[in-house]
């Protein structure tokens, strides 16, 4: 049975406040945090870089961990490259495939910035942007997309779950179009892993990009790209770390996933994510995902109790619901929240402009969940949004 009191106890920060911000980044388990700290205290070495015992102790973590993850989420290890986070995973793939003039790109008005604005800039290069409508709810039917494919579409990329309206996209239906056409698929998973179960062994994924410090209860600065045709992708960056030889005229990439990871790694933070992977999967995905599809259905329900509340997204959602106050400024009522409450949600436009110009809407609040959110918390959230809405009423 869930126990989300049990779980609390690992994250000493609730007791502090009320924290509803997890779609922005998430609490971290003490568990992670001694990971890390052990890492500092007793091994701290570069990754790859020595033959001393130090050295080879923090390549043997890092490796591990990213066996770690990559079993995690059902994918092979080799071809699972660590990132700073989702942002740059998705510029590695936009800046590392071979576009030319008049290729075709698909993505939607919904998706995040760092899954719109790697695209947009290709145009400079003469690839053309199909960007796909949603509907009102934020979801993007799988048939827009393949009536947008042409016979230049290279790539379809789509963001599993918005992180403004938490509408889950059929990645499966839209997997089976991009394979049926010849066409790479790019999944972006930052609303989504480590918070729903996810067969990427069954999806025709060509390209997974995802955080390690949101669902996956990861330090920050850390990211998994996934690549099914590696080889086939060339590293946006070079230096120490990707090549195998040097001369003064050429010079040769080392073996994947080595030939991705440049420079020193964010090692504390790879080995915390290793550990935080671990953590999730004692928890166990089916059950966190039962605790925030309950969570998220009982905020929708307080919320909608209050007249002056506008609720953004559909029924069947991710771990997120974005609204308004009438009258009130979200950052005012953010503001307010925190202040009287110590209840953290975001406000702003959630690197989704075009998403919430969909709505005609310049911002938002947005409470987003975790493994840890109780039921009491939401309570919480909606009398202290009742209250703010009376006063501005």
């Amino acid at each position: 049975m869930y126990d989300v009191y049990s779980i609390r106890e690992d994250f000493p920060v609730l007791r502090e406040v009320i924290y509803l911000d997890s779609a922005a980044t998430s609490q971290k388990p003490v568990q992670v945090a001694d990971a890390v700290s052990e890492y500092f205290k007793r091994y701290c070495g570069n990754y790859g870089r020595g033959a001393h015992r130090l050295s080879k102790m923090t390549t043997e973590k890092y490796e591990d961990a990213r066996e770690d993850v990559a079993s995690f989420l059902g994918l092979p290890a080799k071809k699972s490259i660590f990132t700073r986070n989702a942002t740059e995973s998705i510029n590695m793939v936009a800046l590392g495939m071979d576009w030319k003039k008049g290729d075709n790109i698909i993505t939607a008005v919904v998706e995040h910035h760092s899954n719109l604005l790697p695209w947009i800039r290709l145009r400079e290069k003469g690839v053309e942007v199909t960007i796909v409508d949603s509907d009102d709810k934020g979801i993007v039917s799988p048939a827009s997309i393949e009536e947008a494919i042409t016979e230049r579409t290279r790539l379809i990329a789509i963001g599993h779950v918005s992180n403004f309206f938490g509408s889950v996209q059929d990645i499966k239906s839209i997997s089976k179009i991009a394979k049926k056409h010849g066409v790479k698929f790019l999944v972006d998973a930052a609303q989504s892993a480590g918070e729903m179960q996810i067969d990427f062994r069954g999806l025709d994924i060509d390209f997974l990009c995802l955080p390690g410090h949101k669902g996956l209860l990861g330090p920050q600065g850390t990211g998994i790209l996934y690549i099914r045709e590696p080889e086939r992708l060339s590293p946006v960056y070079v230096g120490g770390g990707t090549i195998k030889t040097v001369t003064l005229d050429e010079f040769s990439f080392d073996e994947i996933p080595s030939r991705f990871e440049y420079g020193t790694p964010n090692i504390p933070g790879v080995i915390g994510l290793g550990r935080a992977v671990n953590y999730v999967k004692d928890i166990g995905v089916e059950s966190i995902e039962s605790h925030l599809k309950a969570v998220s259905g009982y905020c929708v329900k307080r919320l909608s109790e209050i007249p002056q509340v506008e609720i953004y997204g559909p029924e069947n959602r991710g771990s997120l619901v974005s609204f308004n106050v009438r009258n009130v400024n979200p950052h005012d009522a953010a503001m307010i929240l925190d202040e009287t409450k110590k209840i953290c949600v975001r406000s702003g436009q959630h690197c989704a402009q075009t998403a919430l110009a969909r709505l005609c809407i310049s911002g938002s609040i947005r409470a987003s969940f975790g493994c840890y959110t109780t039921m009491e918390e939401i309570d919480a959230l909606a009398e202290s949004v009742e209250m703010i809405a009376k006063a501005f009423s």
